[in-house]
């Protein structure tokens, strides 16, 4: 099971995808950008720009705090701080690239 990120366009024209495990909810969790990744809608996020902010709080906790979040690694390996961070990284960006694209999730 994964969560899969998308930002579209007005016409629905996808403008980046990302996906990532389910296994990193904990992880994220803890760096406080759960809601933000996994249930935009719930907190009323709708826009990539909503999105920049809190995830760029908790990318930093997560970037300056390996040995904090490699403690939410997962055992079997599906589920790392290493490939967590470059994909909020690469998220973010894509939120500063297009702020104005609508947020999308499937969870």
């Amino acid at each position: 099971m994964s969560l899969d990120v998308s930002l579209e366009d007005e016409d629905g024209k996808e403008l980046y995808e990302a996906n990532i495990t389910h296994n990193l909810a904990d992880m994220a969790r803890a760096a406080g950008i759960y809601m933000c990744l996994w249930r935009p809608e719930e907190i009323g996020i709708t826009r990539a720009s909503e999105v920049i902010e809190p995830l760029a709080k908790g990318l930093a906790d997560l970037a300056t705090n390996q040995g904090k979040y490699e403690a939410y690694n997962a055992s079997n390996g599906w589920g790392m701080w290493k490939h967590f961070v470059p994909f909020c990284a690469a998220y973010l960006q894509a939120c500063r690239d297009h702020p104005n694209a609508l947020v999308r999730v499937c969870r």
